[in-house]
């Protein structure tokens, strides 16, 4: 046998000793002897720094309005400086001559030179009027009754044609047109005239009607367009053109200059003619009998069921949007289906309405209906079944933002109300409501620093904007959708430039309360540096507004409650450290003297909640305690003695029984600062009070009381006074 050195028998006496703890460890559950080592002071100073932790708390409460209005009750607006959200829309609200958007520039007027007197070289004198041939009695009688039967029909309001007319039954226009480029030669009704007097001569007879063994009605616009048209060679002005002219010239032949002029015109427009033929075949055959259906039909399902057929029909021609000719003829015949009063039927008009693309005052009344339906919740089920979500959007897309604010207003109020549907959300978000509202932001945020004012009605849009983001960021798809197209800057900017409108500050602070949950959203704020001077100016300039100030000292409490830099950054803005002992001192005399809620709502909510003032209270020492955690902030807190006699004050004042939240946050602040050592600390010169004041949180039967107040003893029961302090009072 080998001999076993001293070495090896230590060893083989250490491991028969761990093995023999391990089974006096599972058996004898009176005596386990110790063989941990005594921990140094580096290894109890860590524990001790693991114990100061972040503060969390819940997110402010905010109430659900009853009624959908532009504006709820807690508004700062008076209400004579918002507008209206109840009035009536009816079919003479709307312009039956709906005109183009305007653009915004002022055309300068036309100088009007007058102009020489041509040379005998010019084409004219080749090309001179010949007189008009007599006319037959008859057909000046059958164009007299014509015309008098068409202006008849025009005074009476009779604008759809009494029947149908089928494909074989419409008649092809054919313009008689001699045109050349400098003083062109128009031929009309057999009168040779230059394009300056046809023109006028035009517009002084509106409704031309010619007679080639039939009759053909023809609208202002189509002889107009027929009689103006210019062929392509001629129109250019370019040497084609020229030559041609010299030839003609030297013929000195008129019908040969005409002959040579109609074949080269007649190629340009038959391409023209024919989508216009087209068109009138659609119209008269598809179009005309469903307007006559909606003027005669009595049953407002049927109406409904013939405007979605009315849509699908324009959609199919190709007549949406507002480059069709009959438009006019059509919007009137909606408008006057305003006046039944359906609120199914209103939305049916209404999406053809957007879809013609009608703007200025119309525009802001089909708005003005759609908010007037929406603003009952039972016809949520009617927007969505319409899908006029996606046309409210596309006006907000592509309509423009200065020219019809007051417009987008109520189309925005419409998407405000839908969204705090939870239906309506995802929807919302797949058409693109999120990256369509913050470019609106930015349009409002740009022109705001081009004018270096905040107009009224951009601030009541703001709000309405602001308030539906509000609502869409409940969605994981929404929040992505900000942080992937850096929004959270462009709302600071908001909060910025209108610093002086609290409710859209308060909309605003509403969304960031909710982003700043979560970790990503809280660092992409952080990452604006100007963020924390702008909510130290919100709080200064609103301090006595709860339910601003509690979600401002909200959003901070999220931002400084992970990240070390945030707390640095945030304690060397200046005034950050008065501005929140101004805030604490402020809200601790209104919970003082207050036995309800504090602010604009009057009634106590049935769930328990903490009074408003005391609410500020909980999120604002959640702030002093994390900002304790950084090692150059947390020495200077406990040096402050008004911030730590607020602290007592506090702790002296409330029961945990009472005020559980703020007596915990309260206790737990006081804890981080008695981790600092430091000669100045306010904490170490009042520990005693301290532990008086610690000791009923010993007796209580709250478990996270008597925790928080037992990790305090252990700051402060490494002086000898406070240990025998515990053992007087039998701790």
């Amino acid at each position: 046998m080998g001999v076993v050195s001293s070495e090896e028998h230590c060893t083989l006496k250490g491991k028969m000793l761990s093995q023999n703890d391990k089974k006096l460890e599972k058996l004898d559950p009176f005596y386990r002897p110790s063989l941990s080592k005594q921990k140094t002071s580096a290894e109890i100073i860590s524990e001790a720094r693991n114990a100061l932790r972040a503060v969390r708390t819940q997110r402010p409460f905010t109430p659900r309005e009853d009624l959908r209005k532009l504006f709820g009750p807690a508004s700062s607006r008076t209400p004579e400086s918002r507008p209206p959200s109840s009035f009536s829309i009816h079919a003479s609200s709307f312009e039956f001559s709906d005109s183009r958007p305007i653009s915004g520039t002022r055309l300068s007027p036309l100088e009007l030179k007058p102009k020489a007197p041509a040379s005998p070289a010019t084409v004219e004198d080749f090309c001179p009027s010949f007189p008009k041939p007599p006319v037959d009695p008859a057909k000046i009688r059958r164009i007299s009754s014509a015309r008098a039967r068409l202006f008849r029909a025009a005074s009476q309001g009779a604008l759809l044609p009494a029947r149908t007319l089928l494909p074989t039954q419409s008649k092809r226009v054919e313009s008689e047109e001699t045109v050349t480029t400098r003083d062109s030669v128009v031929k009309i009704n057999g009168i040779y005239l230059t394009e300056s007097k046809a023109i006028g001569h035009l517009k002084s007879h509106p409704l031309q009607l010619t007679y080639d063994g039939d009759f053909s009605k023809i609208t202002e616009q189509e002889m107009f367009k027929g009689a103006t048209t210019l062929p392509f060679h001629l129109r250019s002005g370019g040497d084609q053109g020229k030559r041609r002219l010299r030839a003609s010239s030297s013929s000195h032949s008129p019908d040969r200059l005409r002959l040579d002029i109609r074949a080269g015109s007649k190629a340009d427009l038959q391409e023209k003619n024919t989508e216009i033929e087209v068109d009138e075949v659609f119209w008269n055959t598809r179009i005309v009998p469903i307007l006559h259906d909606l003027e005669k039909e009595g049953n407002i399902e049927m109406v409904c069921a013939i405007c979605a057929q009315l849509h699908h029909a324009l959609e199919e021609g190709n007549m949406l949007g507002n480059k069709f000719k009959r438009r006019s003829i059509l919007l009137k015949t909606l408008y006057k289906l305003v006046d039944v009063g359906s609120d199914l039927l209103s939305l049916k008009l209404a999406k053809i309405i957007l879809a013609l693309k009608v703007s200025g005052k119309n525009l802001l009344n089909v708005c003005k209906l759609i908010f007037k339906i929406s603003r009952s919740e039972k016809n949520d089920s009617l927007i969505r079944n319409d899908s006029i979500l996606e046309s409210l959007l596309e006006v907000l897309r592509s309509e423009d933002l200065q020219a019809n604010t007051e417009a987008f207003l109520y189309c925005m109020g419409t998407i405000k109300f839908i969204s705090g549907n939870p239906e309506f959300l995802h929807e919302m978000i797949g058409k693109g409501a999120v990256e369509i509202l913050m470019n609106l932001i930015k349009q409002v945020n740009e022109n705001t620093k081009e004018s270096g004012t905040c107009l009224p009605n951009s601030g009541h849009l703001l709000v309405q904007m602001t308030a539906t983001l509000r609502n869409l960021v409940d969605s994981p798809l929404a929040r992505s959708k900000l942080l992937s197209i850096n929004a959270l800057p462009q709302l600071c900017t908001v909060m910025e430039q209108y610093i002086g409108d609290k409710d859209v500050c308060t909309n605003i602070a509403r969304i960031f309360s909710k982003l700043t949950s979560y970790h990503d959203c809280c660092v992409a704020l952080a990452s604006y540096s100007r963020c924390y001077a702008l909510f130290l100016n919100l709080i200064n300039k609103y301090q006595k507004k709860q339910d601003l100030v509690v979600r401002i000292v909200f959003i901070l409490g999220n931002l400084t409650a992970k990240n070390n830099q945030a707390r640095e950054q945030f304690s060397k803005e200046k005034g950050s450290i008065p501005t929140l002992l101004s805030l604490f001192h402020t809200f601790y005399k209104l919970d003082l003297h207050s036995g309800k809620r504090w602010g604009e709502g009057d009634e106590r909510p049935k769930a328990p909640r903490p009074a408003q003032a005391e609410d500020v209270l909980i999120k604002l020492t959640r702030v002093l305690a994390n900002l304790a955690i950084h090692p150059g902030v947390g020495p200077a807190i406990a040096a402050h003695s008004h911030i730590v006699g607020l602290l007592l004050a506090t702790l002296e004042s409330k029961s945990i029984d009472d005020c559980e939240e703020l007596v915990i946050n309260t206790t737990a602040t006081i804890n981080n600062l008695s981790y600092y050592k430091v000669k100045n600390s306010i904490i170490q010169d009042r520990k005693l009070y301290i532990a008086e004041l610690l000791l009923k949180l010993l007796v209580s039967n709250n478990m996270d009381g008597i925790l928080e107040a037992v990790r305090v003893f252990g700051n402060l029961s490494q002086d000898h006074d406070i240990c025998d302090f515990i053992v007087q009072k039998n701790g």
